[in-house]
């Protein structure tokens, strides 16, 4: 890496000093992950909420719930009961809208500021409710304390998912506006409660400006990915290219060119790369985390930067018909050596980790090669998941079945 590390002035009007080889941008979006390098098991899964500043949650789980695959990755076996502790003590998170919904650190309440003035100003809504349906919830709550949406009233009529009864309309309004928080969860029920109750007095507040919130948040993404383009930026927290344009120059992060990045012909302002100054303070050292990741991980959360950084493409397939998928209902990309190697489609048969379905990156002498790093990531996934034993019934290619299942059967589980 070579070029001074200050803050430079707009890319419009002076080009990037700092110039970065893909080899150099990869192991620095590892790092900022906490995937590269010594881990801080003394900051626990706290300390993995604050330096991603987002974990994505999501209803499906196979091995696990996403929200507790994001610390595994990084730590290795953590407790389920510290993953809970941590996301919903009622103190150190809460849930809102980021790149999709996500806990939080409790001090980002106030970046969201913008995001809870865009909702009170919106005129329509998909779910109606009656006029008085919204001081109800907020009357209940203040009157009987943290309630779940079935306590509130029931959570739908009947019908679909999407079904939602009148209280369950009102109070997922009141936490998009701000007068309701989830800070804790009741098995996988959000537990809602009043904001100016559950949210610190020193944090409860609007007071930020919108160019404050965005700027503020577009600082953390840059800290959290290490090295990342302006549509990278954006995608994180699901802002606006405009958006980011508007206030990236005063983030302090730093220009940089990445080697590879930019397309050939006519690149746009999305293309611009920029970097954590701490990123570059000396080429990124350390072990690389050899793990299976969540496909909502914050690694692989946006495509486009997935294929860009590791040249690995990858889809979530649980909402395609089972005759279309190509890899499994939910594979899960293994990293390994800092690359992404390949995906294993996993389920649990009793004691047993299935492999329903491992494809490997390459042909067969490259999966062969590959075999070892699969065999050692399934094999810690079911010490974790408590599995005895780890079965493997599909490769991609095939002909990597033979060398994976010796592989699996000399790793100890």
């Amino acid at each position: 890496m070579t070029g001074a590390r200050s803050h430079l002035p707009p890319p419009s009007s002076a080009a990037p000093a700092v110039v970065l080889s893909a080899g150099d941008a990869r192991r620095i979006a590892l790092r900022a992950q906490g995937l590269l390098g010594a881990v801080d098991r003394r900051a626990g899964v706290p300390g993995v909420l604050r330096r991603l500043g987002a974990v994505q949650l999501d209803t499906i789980s196979v091995l696990a719930r996403s929200h507790e695959l994001l610390p595994y990755a990084r730590l290795g076996a953590v407790g389920r009961a510290a993953v809970e502790q941590a996301y919903w003590d009622g103190e150190r998170a809460f849930e809102y809208w980021s790149h999709a919904a996500c806990v939080l650190p409790m001090e980002e309440w106030p970046l969201f500021a913008f995001r809870r003035r865009r909702f009170r100003a919106r005129e329509s809504w998909y779910h109606e409710m009656s006029p008085t349906a919204y001081e109800k919830v907020l009357a209940q709550l203040r009157t009987e304390g943290p309630l779940t949406a079935t306590e509130l009233g029931g959570a739908k009529n009947g019908g679909p998912w999407w079904d939602w009864s009148e209280a369950k309309v009102a109070v997922e309004r009141a936490l998009m506006l701000g007068d309701v928080v989830c800070t804790r969860r009741r098995g996988w029920k959000r537990v809602y409660d009043l904001a100016e109750r559950a949210i610190p007095a020193a944090l409860l507040h609007d007071d930020l400006s919108d160019e404050e919130c965005l700027r503020r948040l577009v600082a953390q993404a840059g800290a959290a990915m290490g090295v990342a383009t302006q549509a990278d930026l954006a995608d994180y927290h699901r802002l606006s290219l405009a958006q980011v344009e508007s206030v990236v120059a005063d983030t302090g992060l730093v220009p940089v060119d990445v080697a590879g990045w930019a397309p050939q012909g006519r690149p746009t302002s999305a293309h611009r790369a920029w970097a954590d100054p701490a990123a570059l303070d000396g080429p990124p050292r350390g072990r690389h985390r050899t793990t299976l990741l969540s496909p909502f991980d914050s690694l692989v959360w946006d495509r486009p930067r997935t294929e860009r950084i590791f040249g690995f493409t990858h889809r979530l397939e649980a909402y395609t018909p089972a005759p279309k998928r190509v890899y499994g209902y939910f594979a899960m990309p293994l990293l390994a050596g800092g690359q992404l190697l390949g995906r294993v489609d996993p389920a649990r048969e009793g004691g047993t980790l299935v492999a329903r379905h491992a494809a490997f990156e390459g042909g067969a002498a490259r999966a062969a090669r590959s075999a070892p790093a699969m065999a050692e990531a399934l094999a810690e996934a079911a010490r974790w998941v408590g599995c005895g034993e780890v079965r493997v019934e599909r490769t991609t290619p095939a002909e990597a079945h033979g060398a994976l299942v010796a592989e699996v059967a000399r790793t100890p589980v």
